[in-house]
This record gives structure tokens, sequence and C-alpha cells, in this order.
């Protein structure tokens, strides 16, 4: 136990690598304080979906699904089926939990009999790529908010605590992945000037890395309940994508 203590902190005291850009402090300072201020989040109303589809919502690292409520009630009033990813807090990746997301999706498309629509928040979109890349079929398409999929793994300011949390280096996942690799998929990536974990440039990617960037002025927090991220996901989501169909089986 206390060697692993000792490997986890040795990985908190990383330095930050010259030259890779992360949020300014003032906007992260805003981050911890926007969570002594978080109430009830307000929205619009809701239209209801063109096509109704499932859809899987992914929480951020240390986050609970719950933190994802207002827009899970928002789809779900729109007629989507909205389904939580069923492991609770998001304590990063292990080979078992990707690959029981991998089921669960698998499962949720087979019993829908169509495709299911990821909406990944930060760790959670690299979740949503990641099974979208591998299994195509089973994915309508991939929505990321915030999610750090492209360029160095440290642009961020999160990454230290990630490690100490994981146990492992931001660089050598449990899981096998490619972040960069655009998902044969329609894939979104909604990021934020104003993020003050997530380097924007990260979050919304080259053109090559994913469909479309959309940006929306919310905190990274804000990511999860914000009215306008809310309303963004939803317009996503009824956008019909040149795609050539794809069997589930």
């Amino acid at each position: 136990m206390r060697a692993e203590v000792l490997r986890r902190a040795a990985l908190g005291r990383e330095p930050h690598p010259e030259g890779v850009r992360k949020p300014r402090l003032g906007l992260f300072a805003r981050e911890l304080a926007s969570l002594w201020g978080m109430g009830t989040p307000r929205r619009g109303a809701v239209l209801a979906a063109r096509s109704p589809q499932p859809v899987m919502l992914l929480p951020g690292f240390g986050a609970h699904p719950k933190r994802m409520r207002a827009m899970a009630e928002a789809l779900a009033e729109a007629g989507h089926a909205v389904h939580e990813w069923g492991l609770g807090f998001n304590l990063g990746p292990t080979p078992e939990n990707f690959a029981f997301l991998m089921r669960r999706v698998a499962r949720l498309a087979r019993d829908h009999r169509q495709p299911v629509v990821l909406v990944g928040w930060s760790l959670g979109g690299l979740f949503a790529r990641e099974i979208a890349r591998r299994e195509p079929a089973l994915v309508a398409k991939v929505i990321t908010m915030g999610t750090p999929f492209s360029g160095d793994p440290r642009a961020n300011n999160a990454w230290r605590a990630y490690q100490v949390i994981t146990g492992h280096s931001v660089d050598a996942p449990p899981v096998e992945c490619a972040l960069g690799v655009k998902p044969p998929v329609p894939t979104i990536a909604l990021w934020s000037p104003r993020d003050g974990v997530i380097h924007p440039r990260s979050a919304k990617g080259w053109p090559s890395e994913r469909d479309r960037a959309v940006a929306i002025r919310c905190s990274h927090l804000g990511f999860a309940s914000d009215a306008r991220v809310i309303g963004e996901v939803l317009r996503q989501i009824d956008v019909e994508e040149p795609r050539a169909a794809l069997p589930v089986g």
C-alpha cells in the first residue's frame, strides 16, 4: 500500500511539459468557485425530436451520471430513449469497465434495433470516440463536450489529478486507444473558449479529427447542464448525416 501511495504521489508531482498550453489559472479558479454555486440548472422549452433515437450519456472524469440529469431530462422530453452509462462515478478507464461499456452499447443497439448516439462529457467523450472507432455499426454519432481528444494529453489543468486517481500516466492508459483518430461515424466536438480545465484547441481538434466543431461559451463544468449546451446537443442529434447504413449485429 505504501509503495502504491508513493508511486501515485510521484505521478502527481510530474512537471508540466514546456510548450504545452493549458487554460489560464484564472479560468480554472472560476471552475472551482462554480462548484459552490451549483443549483438546479435552467433550460428553455424542448422541441420534439424529428427522429427519436437511443442515446447514452457518459459523464466526465470524477463525475456521476446525476451531474448530467438536466441533459437527460431534456433529451427524454424531446422523445429520445436516454440511458446512463451504467458505471456510476467515472474514475478512469480500466479493461473491465471499457469491456462493460462495449457490451452495454451493443445491447442497447440490439434492443432498440438501431445504432446509439453517444454523448460524452470530457473523459466520457474519449470513451465514446473509442467505442465508435471500434464498433461503428453500433454507434449513430458521437457528440463530445470539452473532451481532450486532440494534441498533447497534458494540455489541461487536470492531468496530474487524473494520474493520481487512476494510477497510470496519461501517456499509458490501460486500454489501447487512438485519441486523435476520427471514428468512422459522424463526430461532433463541442468546445468552449472559457473552458478552465481543457485547452480549447484540445477539445476542438482539427478538421481531420472530427466532422464538426461548435463553440459554446460555457465553463467546463457547465457542459453537463448549461442550457445552451443542452440545446446544441438536441440540435446535433437531429442533424441528418450523410452516412451509409451499417448493419447492427
